[in-house]
């Protein structure tokens, strides 16, 4: 591979671009060459001060300085605005995952690479990304087969944020827990159809406003369409020190299941799991490894957009082809 330092820049500076400086700095190929905010450049305090910060208005008149772009927002908001005007100016990997709206990201995204003549890797990360790689695997290698996704235990950011909505509650977390007689019954090879309460319940754990009526903010919460209707719901609740104290991190994690037969109706099972201490720290080190495939194929004349389907695993190391035949293959 060549030796060029790839370099580097973030877009947002949350708690994925905090993770993407971080991963960074374990890569000697990669140097990153400037953080970008909506905030004031100047109240943005990083690790290395020698590192520029700029807007993100601005962001346009560094291209030329930036070989490949992190995109560091939110799915929500962020991304389907930024994925679209930074793929005007960079090669660009991002973790956008609202999973129904890939088809509509991915073709707004393509449209803008291929008329600037840019490269895009889009829904980067372990779901969509690292799971997806294994789903796919799994239903190629096992047609006769299904195909199980389980999450957890691990704190989910978008139902913490359901919950901390709920009129009488001052701060809480959500964890979603795989429900473990469902997970056994899926290694056993029965491939049972299961439903959305039979594959995982839901963990709340709520602080409360001064005076709110516990039993009225339960009932809130375990009845929640679309959040918590679906699933057994168990609220549980704190005070603030022991929320501090006890869900301050951010764990994340699951696994990918493919129950299948080969020839003469011989069971196989193919396994893919995660345990995380942090899912943004996680995260943003599958963007950093993705980035590098990212330089290396607009290097090569690809663009438009991609996704790690698209994307020849050894583009993610740093290690030259010769090197990964002889200590990886």
């Amino acid at each position: 591979m060549a030796s060029h330092t790839i370099r580097v820049g973030i877009a947002g500076y949350g708690n994925l671009g905090r993770g993407a400086l971080a991963a960074l700095a374990r890569c000697p190929d990669m140097r990153l060459a400037g953080v970008f905010t909506r905030r004031d450049p100047a109240s943005l305090r990083l690790p290395d001060a020698s590192v520029p910060v700029f807007s993100l208005d601005d962001a346009q008149a560094h291209r030329d300085a930036i070989d490949v772009m992190i995109l560091c927002g939110g799915s929500k908001d962020d991304l389907p605005a930024q994925g679209p005007e930074l793929a005007q100016w960079f090669t660009t990997v991002d973790s956008y995952d609202t999973h129904a709206r890939i088809p509509q990201y991915f073709e707004a995204v393509d449209a803008a690479a291929r008329a600037h003549d840019t490269l895009s890797i889009i829904a980067v990360g372990w779901d969509p990304g690292l799971f997806s790689i294994n789903r796919l695997m799994g239903e190629a290698i096992l047609p006769d087969g299904a195909t199980y996704t389980f999450w957890g235990k691990g704190l989910s950011q978008g139902h913490s944020d359901a919950i901390r909505r709920v009129p009488g509650v001052r701060a809480g977390v959500q964890y979603t827990i795989p429900i473990p007689a469902a997970v056994e019954r899926v290694r056993s090879g029965e491939q049972p159809t299961l439903s959305t309460r039979e594959k995982h319940q839901r963990e709340c754990h709520v602080v409360l406003e001064p005076g709110a009526d516990a039993r009225a903010v339960e009932q809130a919460i375990v009845t929640m369409p679309d959040y918590f209707a679906d699933y057994d719901t168990t609220v549980h609740f704190i005070d603030e020190a022991t929320l501090a104290r006890e869900h301050a991190g951010m764990p994340h994690g699951g696994f990918v299941i493919r129950s299948g037969q080969t020839g003469a109706a011989e069971h196989q099972t193919m396994e893919f799991s995660l345990k995380l201490d942090s899912n943004p720290s996680f995260t943003s080190s599958v963007l950093v490894a993705y980035a590098r495939a990212a330089w290396r194929m607009k290097s090569a004349g690809e663009t438009g957009a991609r996704t790690v389907f698209d994307v020849a695993p050894g583009l993610l190391s740093p290690q030259s082809p010769e090197a990964l035949r002889k200590a990886l293959l």
